[in-house]
């Protein structure tokens, strides 16, 4: 298949028609375009349409979901070595894609964007080790369309280091990475927060420049997620800082509704990886991170105290909560939580409130109960606000058993007086209250069995026995 405009506008009319709604029309198409994407240069007419600014766009981003997919399918060796792309098209294709990446709508670089990361999964970075300083090079046009699409896919490249086992080529790997990436993004992450200044009363541009800080966040969680590096243990006093102001600056013109109840905005993005990114270094990191432990635990109480029960923030609100419960569990930040008027405000403040059945969750149980049971009781990836809280309440037991017991228990008691005395409309109270007791007692669990082990404090049956039964 030769790169000509007539095979660029056959090539266009097949995708044309696998986007037709009938199926008559839509699968021969389909199976067309299976057929040839064999040939050599398929790949590379696919990604010279992309490029054309006067081809309709409903057929750019078709065509780039169909290179994306093409690359899914044959990019990587069989185990018997079968190799579906020509050795001059895989050339190609390193050599054009990151720039045609840059250069595209938002729609069509999310695609490229993929297909880097599944190309850098197989090549990189061996057989493709011009890929970072390329990437790198553009971090100084200034253009955060370009930018954004670079992070955008180291973030899909390297976020894989978050689940890949520990092995010397994935040492490797990363150890390149942070040679050549690990300067650039520091450098950018502290220019990108000197725009935020710069661009104070500007909406539009901050909400590009905060999403460009969720992204490096992003990046930053996995460069740090297989051993603390070097480079970033030596710079935490740039780093902490920083993150500390992220998760405590207001934006006057990000905040409020404007993102609706269920979808979070930039800011609740921000703040939510900010969140993950402190939990690591404070679950991997004990002895670099005790220095700024304090700060982020006042900061993380202050956002929690902030945020409503609106679905958007339910990402934010439990890693918020991990944040607290990764630190608890540490002896050495042990003085934070010790006190007990701490445990009273962390128990009636966050703990409850997170605990309660809220109407968006009432809503969830009506029409998907499945996937409420599986999010709320199975634990299943995605973390809910109750789980969090539990895990929270689970692990400062442990450490202040005799505290928690007495503090707590006087919470459970008031709940269930309050349900004993106006019965059915107090029904979220004991709820709340029978959450509280079962995270107290659990000492020990598993998936299979659940809880395995109780604390000898609570008198389960006892509590069975007497809780008040609506009348």
């Amino acid at each position: 298949m030769e790169v000509t405009d007539e095979n660029l506008a056959t090539l266009a009319n097949y995708l044309h028609q696998t986007l037709n709604p009938d199926p008559n029309v839509r699968r021969p198409a389909e199976k067309f375009l299976e057929s040839v994407e064999v040939n050599q240069n398929y790949a590379i007419l696919l990604l010279h349409l992309i490029d054309k600014d006067t081809v309709d766009s409903n057929i750019r981003v078709a065509a780039a979901i169909a290179f994306k997919n093409y690359i899914k399918r044959n990019w990587p060796v069989d185990e018997d070595g079968v190799d579906r792309v020509h050795s001059s098209d895989r050339a190609t294709i390193k050599t054009l894609i990151v720039s045609l990446m840059l250069k595209a709508p938002s729609s069509i670089q999310r695609q490229f964007s993929d297909a880097v990361s599944i190309i850098g999964k197989c090549d990189f970075p061996e057989k493709w080790p011009g890929l970072i300083p390329e990437m790198v090079e553009k971090f100084a046009t200034g253009d955060f369309h370009i930018i954004n699409g670079i992070l955008r896919t180291a973030h899909s490249l390297f976020k894989r280091y978050r689940i890949e086992f520990k092995s010397q080529k994935l040492w490797e790997e990363i150890k390149h990475v942070l040679e050549n990436f690990a300067k650039p993004l520091t450098d950018l992450f502290l220019a990108t927060i000197d725009l935020t200044t710069k661009h104070a009363d500007n909406a539009i541009a901050l909400r590009t420049i905060y999403q460009s800080l969720m992204l490096i966040c992003k990046i930053f969680y996995s460069l740090n997620y297989q051993d603390l590096p070097e480079f970033f243990e030596d710079n935490m006093p740039i780093w902490m800082p920083n993150l500390l102001n992220l998760l405590q600056v207001k934006v006057p013109c990000l905040e409020g509704n404007e993102e609706g109840d269920e979808i979070p905005g930039v800011m609740e993005e921000l703040r939510t990886e900010v969140c993950e990114c402190v939990s690591l270094y404070a679950l991997k990191y004990e002895e670099e991170f005790a220095p700024h432990a304090p700060a982020f635990v006042t900061a993380v109480w202050g956002v929690l105290l902030a945020t409503g029960p609106a679905p958007k923030f339910d990402a934010l609100v439990s890693n918020a909560l991990t944040f607290l419960a990764k630190v608890a569990e540490k002896n050495s930040y042990k003085s934070l939580f010790e006190d007990p008027a701490t445990l009273s405000s962390i128990c009636e403040k966050v703990v409850i409130p997170n605990m309660e059945f809220r109407e968006s969750d009432m809503e969830l149980f009506e029409d998907n109960p499945e996937e409420y049971v599986r999010r709320d009781i199975e634990g299943s990836d995605v973390d809910t606000r109750r789980r969090a809280a539990c895990d929270l309440v689970r692990t400062l037991a442990v450490h202040y058993e005799d505290k928690m017991m007495n503090i707590f228990g006087q919470y459970v008691q008031l709940m269930l007086a309050k349900y004993a005395e106006q019965g059915g409309a107090a029904w979220r109270g004991k709820d709340a209250a029978m959450y509280l007791v079962t995270s107290l007692a659990s000492r020990g669990a598993t998936q299979a069995s659940g809880v395995t082990r109780a604390s000898p404090l609570v008198d389960l049956v006892r509590f069975a026995a007497t809780t008040p039964r609506p009348s």
